[in-house]
């Protein structure tokens, strides 16, 4: 027969204070091996420890309760392992993210003022290959990933060599959510392919600077090129652009990419090209 132990003292076993206990019961995650009818003292098996510790490990993980409770009613080990590594993924990309926030806000505290070269440019229509979608700010990485290796896999299906970029709403800042355009531009008579758009982008004046880098520094170079186009530009309607140069697809060093990230404007003024 299997010992069991008060709530108490499998508190003590568990380091689950009894309060969390009484929730992991409420909601059915954890329940007491018995109740005594006429008291309500719950009892635990000490066979339950494991499973205690468990859940306290994966709750200091940060892992929501309904990703433990599908670990813990895993219906098999190959199940349980599959939830636990997306998570542990997830939490490993989370890390990173915070690493690079903290060096960027290090970056701030003791670098100057971002200063950029600001070339003006303007950009023909041109025929493109296109994913779009209304997407929300928190969920942009994910989509670049899929959109863009889906736009890759398309150039190099086709041999394609021409810079991927995306184009992205006044919805998509103001609101956190909005219209979100992946293209890679083909040429002029090249044919539908099945599973994107082809789509043809105006023409346009751009005032364009390189962001070098990860995108965790985006909005200083985004602050310091809008504000030079606020200066000394007339600003045009229409979806700013990014071109990737060098991204993802083309390197898995992030301080190498090279974004080009181009303002629209009405006309080329007469100014240097100093921000």
């Amino acid at each position: 027969m299997t010992a069991s132990v008060t709530i108490g003292e499998f508190s003590r076993l568990t380091h689950l204070s009894v309060k969390t206990l009484h929730h992991y019961h409420d909601i059915e995650l954890l329940a007491p091996a018995a109740i005594d009818p006429s008291s309500g003292y719950r009892r635990y098996e000490i066979t339950q420890v494991p499973t205690a510790q468990l859940i306290r490990r994966l709750r200091e993980l940060q892992m929501p309760l309904a990703q433990v409770r599908a670990v813990i009613e895993a219906p098999d080990l190959a199940t349980r392992d599959q939830t636990l590594r997306l998570h542990l993924d997830q939490m490993e990309r989370e890390l990173i993210r915070t690493q690079e926030v903290v060096a960027s806000l290090r970056s701030m505290l003791t670098l100057s003022p971002v200063e950029l070269a600001v070339e003006y440019r303007f950009v023909p229509a041109f025929r493109a290959y296109a994913v779009a979608d209304r997407v929300a700010r928190d969920q942009i990485s994910a989509w670049c990933e899929a959109t863009f290796g889906r736009l890759g896999a398309i150039a190099g299906q086709l041999g394609i060599s021409a810079t991927a970029g995306a184009t992205y709403s006044d919805e998509f800042f103001a609101d956190d959510v909005g219209e979100v355009v992946g293209f890679l531009p083909v040429a002029p008579a090249q044919p539908p392919y099945e599973g994107v758009e082809l789509v043809d982008l105006p023409a346009g004046f751009f005032a364009v600077t390189v962001h070098a880098g990860p995108f965790t520094d985006f909005d200083r170079t985004y602050g310091a090129l809008g504000s030079h186009v606020a200066e000394h530009c007339a600003i045009a309607p229409g979806p700013i652009r990014e071109l990737y140069v060098v991204g993802p697809g083309e390197s898995s060093d992030p301080t190498t990419y090279q974004t080009e990230i181009c303002w629209p404007i009405q006309r080329i003024p007469n100014v240097t090209t100093k921000g």
